[in-house]
């Protein structure tokens, strides 16, 4: 696989290479993709023809009832076509055209899965918030979690994070909130978390199968920080899991990858960088952590290129409830490069901790 030589390219792999097999591409496909490029115009398609080929697996799996394998594939193509659109900004068209390939096939996917997921379409403002429901196997009510993407994931990006909650008896809602995925068109990023948080919370809280009492939160990278606001802001959360967030976006600004910051800018609805940069310092903990008061597993890698893993440390220090850190020596952003070495642990957590929490009053 020759090495490329568009800086952005440079740039996306040097950040986020191991997140992208951790979270379900095929490691041959990987290197099919990235070999291929020559600049970064090439980025979206280049998956986007990768996530055709899933498709088209899933389709005819679909065709001869083969449901579990059409899951399966529908799920992956889904996966790619997020992965094409996750940080491509050249050509809008193409961007939203991808994405949308991507809603369609987990749509898709959605009753073929094990176990199988619910598409959930909530009001907020003057748009819509889409969650993936998904249960565990056995009898309800099943504790749950709200997952919380970061800046450039979304829902489709969920798969294999899930799996290890669900396999804890732990239901997942894995949701697009403002500034991301589907609703990133009609609503900007949003520095008040606990906000859409509620209003997410309460349409988890009334789901068949859900326990009321017993919902958590988990979000990773910018995830990292809307979680811990959710958190704070409503004392229905029995706990907090905040991976690789930032405790101040604005601070760290003038360090993160131009990939980053344009992401930003087009997320936030904001019409140049300067305006971007303003934006993002609204994003802080700052104020916030006294009200943390559920228990709090905060998760970082020292090797984080964008935000410093203090961040994490003084997130724990400053919580009012019970909190704990894992810090990853060799974890980079996310911790993609060492998943073993926090999701199991993390899943773990969330699922005796909510456990022994005493119920909130419904």
């Amino acid at each position: 696989m020759p090495a490329p030589q568009d800086a952005r390219i440079v740039s996306a792999l040097a950040n986020w290479a191991p997140r992208f097999t951790t979270n379900g591409v095929i490691v041959s496909d990987f290197q099919e993709i990235i070999g291929g490029l020559e600049h970064w115009g090439q980025w979206c398609a280049a998956w986007s023809r990768a996530a055709s080929g899933h498709e088209r697996l899933g389709r005819d799996a679909l065709t001869e009832g083969r449901a579990r394998s059409a899951g399966e594939h529908l799920a992956r193509a889904a996966l790619y076509y997020h992965f094409g659109k996750f940080l491509y900004f050249e050509d809008p068209d193409e961007a939203r055209d991808t994405h949308q390939a991507a809603v369609r096939c987990l749509d898709d996917a959605l009753p073929h899965l094990d176990p199988p997921g619910r598409r959930i379409e909530i009001p907020y403002q003057d748009a819509t918030l889409v969650g993936i429901l998904r249960l565990p196997v056995g009898p309800g009510p099943h504790p749950a979690v709200l997952m919380i993407p970061g800046l450039d994931s979304t829902k489709e990006e969920f798969r294999t994070t899930e799996r290890t909650f669900l396999d804890r008896g732990l239901a997942t809602f894995s949701v697009d909130g403002p500034g991301q995925g589907e609703a990133e068109y009609d609503l900007p990023i949003t520095s008040a978390w606990e906000e859409p948080g509620r209003v997410l919370i309460d349409a988890l809280a009334v789901q068949p199968g859900v326990d009321a009492g017993r919902i958590c939160v988990w979000g990773v990278s910018l995830g990292g920080y809307y979680a811990p606001r959710v958190a704070a802001g409503d004392d229905r959360v029995r706990a907090c899991v905040a991976l690789a967030g930032p405790y101040d976006f604005g601070a760290a600004w003038d360090q993160l990858p131009p990939l980053t910051r344009a992401a930003f800018r087009h997320r936030s609805h904001t019409p140049d960088e300067s305006a971007a940069a303003r934006a993002a310092r609204e994003l802080t903990l700052s104020g916030r952590t006294k009200s943390l008061s559920c228990p709090l597993l905060v998760v970082t890698g020292k090797r984080d290129r964008l935000f410093p893993w203090q961040d994490a440390r003084r997130l724990v220090e400053e919580a009012s409830g019970p909190a704990e850190l894992l810090a990853l020596g060799e974890g980079n952003h996310g911790c993609a490069n060492q998943p073993a070495h926090h999701r199991p642990y993390t899943a773990d957590w969330l699922a005796r901790t909510v456990l022994l929490s005493p119920p909130h009053p419904s």
